[in-house]
């Protein structure tokens, strides 16, 4: 007997639901509000990055979320790197190095482009990179929207089993 004689006659009666790269923000300021302090230093304005954020977190790619918070992908990749979102560098280490040869004076820009394999744009991506590295506490507001609250996920498994475990006779 096969999988699909197991199989057969069995039906899908309940459609499933898309789901997104699970994210949970603990706070109760919205992330825009909480990035306001550091829009001096973004290559776009808060509220805009807040929502290239969730974009991104939904588990789209750069551009796509880029598009959806309605920036150029590049300035998209921009505010990711600054706000400390690891891997939107599109150069390799040997490339970077040859980036901060350029910048250090030792290539000429042409030469260094054409050392790094890279297309002009993601050379110039790699060479703001270089040169702007994440805000700190950006980076820290960022990551603390993606990390659970534990205490509200301690409440959460102790309800949970408070049905299922009885207080013994003795402590009550």
């Amino acid at each position: 007997m096969g999988l699909s004689d197991i199989a057969a006659g069995l039906t899908v009666t309940t459609p499933q639901r898309e789901r997104g790269v699970a994210t949970v923000d603990a706070t109760d300021v919205p992330l825009a509000e909480r990035l306001a302090p550091y829009a001096e230093d973004l290559p776009c304005p808060a509220a805009v990055a807040a929502a290239l954020l969730d974009a991104y977190g939904a588990g789209t790619s750069v551009g796509a979320a880029a598009a959806a918070a309605g920036v150029a992908p590049t300035t998209g990749a921009k505010v990711l790197h600054v706000l400390g979102v690891a891997g939107v560098n599109p150069l390799s280490p040997l490339a970077r190095d040859v980036v901060a040869d350029w910048l250090d004076g030792e290539l000429a820009r042409s030469e260094a482009v054409t050392l790094s394999g890279a297309s002009d744009a993601e050379f110039a991506l790699g060479a703001y990179c270089a040169t702007h590295p994440p805000i700190e506490g950006a980076k820290a507001v960022v990551a603390a929207s993606r990390e659970p609250d534990s205490r509200a996920i301690a409440a959460r498994e102790r309800d949970a089993l408070a049905e299922a475990v009885d207080t013994p006779d003795g402590l009550r």
